[in-house]
């Protein structure tokens, strides 16, 4: 990224980063149902992810140019739907935003993500093995190291670490995922993936995961509803039909034909190399004209999986104060999840905005994006 879109319009703030994203962050753990001392905890765990950034005023521009984002906030809100449960509050942070270089940015992130482990007893070794392949000398790519916290009662969170295969450049994206499955004992996993246009990210589960996972996120250009249904490799979870029907719900569209769409497969077990995961993920936010119409796809689809919609519907005002016909891009991604053992979950990804607000879409240029 190289600056705010064309179509991207500043929201003066006032305050600084930590205080508007940790406001935030509150008001979503009273909508997920986490205790006063959870939030708290949590609260200050995100400020310490942030770093100096924390600091930062909004009157300035965002520490980074992260694409974690589309206005560059280093920091993107989750929640996680499973029918007859509360939903699942989850932050994805940028550590060591603003930081200068990308391969400050990793070691940054790495001291931030093993500190976390000596915090909650838990190992990086999965991380320790792979480490030369995500953080070369001098590092390519948008991304340095993303981590992701589950925000579970008691204070200690679940972490995930979100790693860029094209750290060592995007022509050796697939060779790092290869390399970076088999180290992981995944010997056979690289060729159960469907094809794509790219991979993204890798991501790993640290900490007091039941069966910790290895996920690898695919990239796919000018996907049709008919695609999508075919792109899963678990072998069981949702059907191809369940697939393409949450594509149309999602989307609106038989073709993303802006920006691309991602899956996601998991892998637990390493003798058949058969994934135990699928996520399709569809990016609403270029599909929609406002909120307003995203948030009505996504209570229909909530709905249609047997889940209360009222907690993403309070969402929205903890974020915002905006209308939701003002703007789009609040809820920037709509998914469908499947994990073997579980019940299909539907996740909304959900922006912070603090620096800028993407106006309806037929008051905008449809300016290129891509993951």
């Amino acid at each position: 990224m190289t600056g705010l879109p064309l179509d991207i319009l500043p929201a003066p703030r006032s305050g600084t980063l930590g205080a508007f994203t940790r406001a935030q962050l509150v008001r979503l753990c009273d909508v997920a149902g986490l205790s006063p001392a959870d939030t708290e905890t949590y609260a200050h765990t995100l400020a310490e992810a942030l770093g100096p950034a924390a600091a930062r005023s909004l009157a300035l521009p965002p520490p980074t140019r992260t694409f974690l984002s589309d206005d560059h906030t280093p920091v993107e809100y989750s929640l996680s739907f499973s029918p007859g449960q509360a939903p699942v509050l989850r932050v994805l942070v940028e550590p060591g935003c603003g930081a200068g270089t990308r391969a400050k940015k990793g070691r940054i992130g790495l001291d931030v993500v093993r500190a976390m482990g000596r915090r909650w007893d838990f190992s990086t070794e999965r991380l320790d093995e792979i480490e030369d392949l995500f953080f070369p000398d001098r590092p390519k790519g948008p991304l340095a190291l993303w981590i992701a916290l589950e925000l579970l009662p008691g204070g200690v969170p679940k972490v995930k670490v979100y790693l860029n295969p094209a750290a060592s450049g995007k022509k050796r994206s697939s060779k790092t995922v290869r390399k970076a499955l088999r180290r992981l004992g995944h010997k056979k996993a690289y060729a159960a993936l469907p094809e794509a246009d790219g991979y993204p990210f890798l991501a790993l589960d640290l900490g007091h995961w039941e069966v910790p996972r290895v996920k690898v996120y695919t990239r796919h250009l000018g996907l049709s509803a008919a695609e999508a249904g075919s792109l899963s490799r678990t072998g069981s979870g949702p059907g191809p039909t369940e697939i393409q029907e949450f594509f149309r719900d999602a989307a609106a569209t038989d073709d993303l034909d802006r920006r691309p769409g991602l899956s996601c497969h998991s892998f637990t077990e390493t003798e058949t190399g058969r994934p135990s995961g699928f996520t399709l993920h569809i990016p609403v936010r270029d599909y929609a004209r406002d909120d307003r119409e995203v948030l009505g796809r996504a209570v229909n689809i909530l709905r249609s999986h047997g889940i209360d919609p009222a907690p993403l519907v309070r969402s929205l005002p903890a974020l915002t104060t905006r209308r939701p016909k003002d703007g789009v891009g609040l809820i920037a991604y709509l998914a469908l999840a499947h994990q073997q053992g579980h019940p299909p979950r539907v996740t909304a990804y959900l922006s912070s905005e603090a620096y800028a607000v993407r106006p309806p879409a037929k008051l905008r240029c449809r300016a290129a994006v891509e993951v």
